[in-house]
């Protein structure tokens, strides 16, 4: 999945404020003569109720250490357990514990946020994205694992529109972020069906990963969506993206996708000539 710079970068979007009540946002009317529109609006920010519980929410959130934040954020939930701030707390944590590649505390804590708001796409996706990466077939629950997962990512791309923050927000930046949503979203849908083996399914999700959100093209996708493509013969697009996967990791060719993005290059390049074997060999892991 692509790096949490994105979601850290917005956010600021789902900030919570300080309000003296909790009461939500005027709907507005529409001009005489024409129809209220039924797009979207999203869910209002998370707010604090009182100064003192937003002076702790800001306290937790300054933490950078995820151990540490995760015990604060835990402190939090204890004192303002009725705080509307308890799932913006853990999913801090959350991302947290994903910048330091802990996926069993990012799971954990993605399901807390979900024990508050079932509904949020960001939690969902990232349950959704630890399931689908680390479930192993020895995995006695593994079938449970990706039920999970499949219904997390399933029901992100429901509530991306739905509980994404949008009041007082730019919305092209918003739109920008649901697409960096449901990019992930995809993705993780075509994962799964990459490591089934299914590759119609898998080519029909990498490619929709990789087409709503053009700006930040994960690498792994992209080799992902070459090798489902060469695994049904589509050889002139698999070498298309798997070229593009190879560009898109030139700056560290011997990294897990980038290695893994020349080797596929490679045998492209040799069933062109007609040297490599007609049958295709398991695609190389990435993770």
């Amino acid at each position: 999945m692509k790096q949490t710079a994105m979601i850290l970068a917005v956010l600021c979007m789902a900030v919570a404020s300080f309000a003296q009540n909790d009461s939500k946002p005027a709907s507005q009317t529409a001009p005489a003569g024409q129809a209220a529109s039924t797009a979207p609006q999203g869910k209002r920010p998370p707010q604090a109720k009182t100064q003192p519980e937003f002076d702790a929410y800001k306290a937790a959130a300054a933490l950078t250490d995820p151990a540490a934040q995760e015990k604060a954020a835990d402190d939090f939930a204890a004192k303002f357990p009725d705080s509307e701030l308890r799932p913006l707390i853990y999913k801090s944590t959350m991302h947290s514990y994903q910048q330091a590649n802990n996926a069993d505390k990012m799971l954990e804590m993605g399901r807390k946020v979900l024990s508050y708001d079932p509904d949020d796409p960001e939690a969902l996706l990232a349950v959704a994205q630890v399931l689908a990466e680390r479930t192993r077939d020895t995995d006695l629950d593994k079938d449970q694992r990706l039920d999970e997962a499949k219904k997390d990512a399933q029901h992100a791309l429901q509530t991306i529109d739905t509980d994404v923050p949008t009041v007082g927000q730019d919305p092209q930046r918003v739109e920008m972020y649901k697409n960096f949503l449901r990019s992930d979203a995809y993705e993780i849908l075509g994962t799964m069906s990459f490591t089934a083996k299914n590759w119609a399914d898998a080519q029909t999700n990498l490619q929709k990963s990789i087409d709503v959100f053009p700006q930040q093209p994960d690498p792994v996708a992209v080799f992902r969506l070459a090798v489902a493509l060469d695994m049904q013969g589509k050889y002139p697009e698999a070498v298309k993206y798997c070229n593009q996967a190879v560009d898109l990791t030139k700056d560290r060719p011997e990294s897990g996708v980038g290695k893994a993005a020349r080797d596929e290059q490679s045998r492209l390049a040799k069933l062109s000539t007609g040297s490599a074997p007609g049958q295709a060999p398991p695609p190389p892991q990435t993770k």
